[in-house]
């Protein structure tokens, strides 16, 4: 799959469905007691090693930026769609929000204490996730912790329309959290946890910590 393609056609559809996005998933988490408890564990495990700036890959309209940023992590967000990080500014004054891609992260190695991808893996080709895990491992320092969340399953499907009745042409990718964990350890990662939930975010969600390893143990 052309990188270009997949990458175009979600900033794409995610620019068009923006505000309607928004609109769906803004009182999500108050929905979803398990996944604001990982939340909060990934922010005590981030301030155990000492805090620092955590990324939220893939933020859209900023919900889970705001909800760390509640329990006392300096995180910030990054989104490949310019009308969803627009929509995170109007949403989280105040916050920092940025537009980029998972793919190629302008951030600097090891400059980050941790870093969330909320269900933003699940457009990536299975191809591409490889090299997306990989600028995840360069710029969490050694010792920094990854949380994912990402929709259970075997099949991908093309989704033409949705959050509104909006037109979309996006790939959504289920895994398995298996083939999850092995991507991070290729990558360089020790995971540290997996589990499946059901709930409001996802009708079988995935979710998985890992740590980078210390350099000494690449």
């Amino acid at each position: 799959m052309n990188t270009e393609g997949w990458l175009a056609d979600t900033r794409m559809s995610y620019d068009t469905v923006a505000t309607s996005y928004a609109d769906q998933v803004r009182d999500l988490l108050d929905e979803t007691p398990y996944e604001r408890s990982v939340l909060a564990l990934f922010a005590e495990l981030v301030q155990a090693t000492g805090g620092g700036p955590v990324a939220d890959v893939g933020c859209g309209p900023g919900r889970i930026t705001a909800h760390l940023r509640g329990l006392d992590v300096d995180a910030f967000g990054i989104d490949l769609s310019p009308a969803m990080v627009e929509t995170a500014r109007r949403e989280h004054p105040g916050l920092r929000f940025e537009v980029g891609s998972m793919t190629d992260l302008d951030l600097a190695d090891a400059s980050v204490a941790g870093l969330v991808a909320w269900y933003s893996l699940i457009h990536v080709p299975d191809d591409e996730a490889g090299p997306v895990l990989a600028h995840f491992h360069r710029v969490v320092r050694p010792g920094g912790l990854v949380l994912l969340g990402f929709h259970v399953g075997y099949e991908s499907r093309l989704k033409t329309q949705g959050y509104g009745g909006h037109a979309m042409k996006v790939h959504v990718h289920r895994r398995q959290p298996a083939q999850v964990s092995a991507w991070l350890e290729d990558a360089g990662f020790t995971v540290e946890a997996q589990m499946t939930l059901r709930s409001a975010e996802s009708p079988l969600g995935g979710i998985v910590f890992a740590r980078r390893r210390p350099d000494s143990q690449e």
